[in-house]
């Protein structure tokens, strides 16, 4: 794809992923994708910087409810980053497609970093709280799209897919330990002093992108009047039938299996569990997660991880039906691992993605994927707490994990059949992306706007 950058790896074999004649089944080492100096500072820098999207979290939600007492306004300040993805999502993620990308991550760090301190300001009220957390998280969509959009330029061959992995192991590790650090960073030294930390952490991300990611200009936009604006990355993904079927199969496989998630509570009441169970229950997915993205990624062959995303889709909700069954509170915690382990085909599906949306697109198409993600999650987490005020937990878990299975196989017919992940480049194709109405598209009426 034009903008990638080769780097050469330290041994002289070829680039993982490639012959001279074509593809190889050979997998890309880890060792191999930190060779890439960028990657090495970009993943640092994510690394911080989704640390610090945590601990934002929990430090100012804790920040609302000790402050007013009021567990509305603190679910509130937390349901924000969702919000933040739904609103501003699609209309922001275009900024990674309008400005050199190296400098929309630097800004959305230093502007996170700014804005974080206030909240540490004496006597602001809770409602301003909310506005002003809304507002630090209104910068992650951005973030999120301008890196993504970076990664299949920085990283070549079969790196790309296992860095992806990574990225997505080392994020639920990330978020589980986030939760818990901010915790007793809050206990350790006072509301305020964690919020200065949590400022640090996007100083220090900002940094490290400036000292370790090379400048690149701004992706090269049509001269055309008739260009798409900020309905681009809809229109890319409604005129693709493959990108159509990536997003699907994402929305999908990940929200009936996300909907079990919102249930942990009700769950482990059931079986007669506390709060130790609660925890067991949550960390068992992004346990399986971690699993089987390194399964995946470290010892499964290139060509066999695309023809792997389908079953694994079908797998990571189906195998959810079995709860219904109520089985002991062991094999729960088992078929969530597996459910977790058999989401890791959104690693590969993910560079699928990447690869196939032209690279002047590539923001505003992951912001409207991301988007939907978070819109269909929080929907689907919505509706399984309303079914289980009428039903047992395990009976709704059981239902939405047949029910997923049941939705990824019907939209089988529409995954392409053959391998295809080069972007449209062809002059026709892309005129078609800049004349096409999007009016009348199913994906444009059901993106009422969302993550």
């Amino acid at each position: 794809m034009r903008g990638y950058r080769r780097h050469r790896l330290p041994s002289r074999q070829p680039a993982a992923g490639r012959t001279g004649a074509g593809m190889t089944e050979r997998a890309a080492t880890y060792r191999e994708v930190f060779a890439v100096r960028e990657y090495r500072y970009l993943f640092a820098a994510y690394l911080l910087s989704l640390a610090g999207d945590q601990l934002t979290a929990v430090t100012v939600a804790y920040l609302v409810y000790t402050g007013t007492g009021s567990a509305a306004l603190a679910a509130a300040a937390y349901a924000s980053s969702y919000l933040a993805w739904l609103t501003g999502g699609p209309l922001l993620s275009g900024l990674a497609d309008r400005f050199p990308r190296r400098r929309v991550l630097i800004v959305c760090d230093l502007a996170r970093a700014a804005l974080i301190p206030l909240a540490a300001l004496p006597g602001l009220a809770a409602p301003a709280l909310v506005v002003l957390l809304f507002a630090v998280n209104l910068l992650r969509p951005p973030f999120v799209a301008a890196r993504a959009a970076l990664m299949p330029e920085v990283l070549d061959g079969d790196r790309y897919p296992v860095a992806n992995g990574v990225d997505n192991i080392c994020a639920q590790i990330v978020q589980v330990v986030g939760f818990a650090v901010g915790g007793s960073l809050v206990a350790l030294l006072s509301l305020r002093g964690a919020l200065l930390v949590d400022a640090a952490t996007f100083l220090l991300s900002a940094l490290l992108i400036v000292i370790g990611v090379r400048s690149r200009p701004a992706p090269s936009l049509s001269p055309s009047p008739a260009r798409p604006g900020r309905a681009a990355g809809l229109r890319v993904i409604s005129t693709d039938a493959r990108l159509r079927a990536y997003v699907l199969v994402l929305w999908i496989g990940s929200s009936f299996t996300y909907a079990a998630e919102g249930l942990m509570a009700p769950l482990a009441d059931q079986y007669g569990g506390g709060p130790g169970t609660v925890g067991l229950l949550l960390a068992a997915a992004p346990t399986g997660m971690a699993l089987g993205g390194v399964a995946l990624t470290r010892f499964c062959p290139p060509a066999a991880r695309a023809r792997l995303i389908l079953p694994l889709a079908v797998l990571s909700t189906g195998v959810l039906t079995v709860v219904w069954l109520v089985p002991p509170l062991w094999l729960v915690l088992s078929l969530l691992v597996l459910a977790g382990a058999a989401s890791a085909f959104a690693i590969p599906l993910n560079a699928l993605f990447g690869r196939a949306v032209p690279a002047q697109y590539r923001g505003r198409a992951f912001g409207v994927a991301i988007t939907g993600l978070a819109g269909f999650q929080g929907m689907a987490m919505v509706l399984a707490g309303l079914a289980a005020d009428r039903w047992p937990a395990t009976t709704v878990i059981g239902s939405s994990g047949l029910s997923g299975a049941l939705l990824v196989l019907a939209i089988t017919p529409l995954w392409p059949r053959r391998r295809a992940d080069r972007p449209v480049t062809s002059e026709a194709s892309l005129e078609r992306l800049r004349t096409t109405s999007i009016a009348g598209s199913p994906v444009a009426e059901g993106s009422g706007g969302r993550r």
